[in-house]
């Protein structure tokens, strides 16, 4: 013999599905809406505040935030444009040093290029005594070996030797033209 199942209706056919079964659907209608009150007033009284709580400590945190990191970029910009301004004001500095600097070292050159050409134009004077001078003692030289080399070369051509004061006034014709 088979035995039954508990789902099986005590004639033989399938019971309905309970949830529409005629027997139990105004205790589940009652039912429906007694869970679906305790749970509108649960969630509207205790999860929906919180929630709103929730979203406005939030919105609370980001407005701070927000301000916060507005006001850090805010010093940050003052501090760029104070670092800036110190970088302008140093470079300026630099080249006001520089060009005091560069001008006191111009003046130094002159004066020590003006010291060495006074010293040069004084040795080049010096110089020039020295070849005027050198050059007087050759030329006194030179007449004297005109006169000798002229007594000599006459002396070989002709054979006779020449007068001292005529080869001497000769030279001295030929020295003046």
């Amino acid at each position: 013999m088979a035995t039954k199942s508990h789902t099986e209706a005590p004639s033989g056919a399938k019971p309905a599905f309970p949830p529409f079964a005629k027997e139990t659907f105004a205790s589940q209608l009652v039912w429906l809406a007694i869970t679906f009150v305790a749970l509108y007033l649960l969630i509207s009284r205790i999860a929906v505040p919180r929630i709103g709580g929730i979203i406005d400590e939030r919105a609370k945190r980001i407005e701070g935030d927000f301000a916060a990191a507005q006001q850090m970029k805010d010093e940050s910009e003052a501090a760029l444009a104070a670092y800036e301004k110190s970088l302008a004001d140093a470079r300026n500095r630099a080249q006001a040093i520089g060009a005091e600097v560069r001008d006191k070292l111009n003046a130094e050159a002159d004066v020590n290029r003006k010291a060495t050409e006074a010293k040069l134009n004084a040795q080049l004077a010096d110089a020039e005594k020295q070849i005027t001078a050198t050059k007087s003692a050759a030329m006194a030289n030179v007449r004297g070996i005109a006169v000798d080399a002229a007594a000599a070369i006459v002396e070989r051509l002709t054979g006779t030797a020449p007068s001292a004061p005529a080869v001497a006034a000769a030279v001295d014709d030929a020295l003046k033209a």
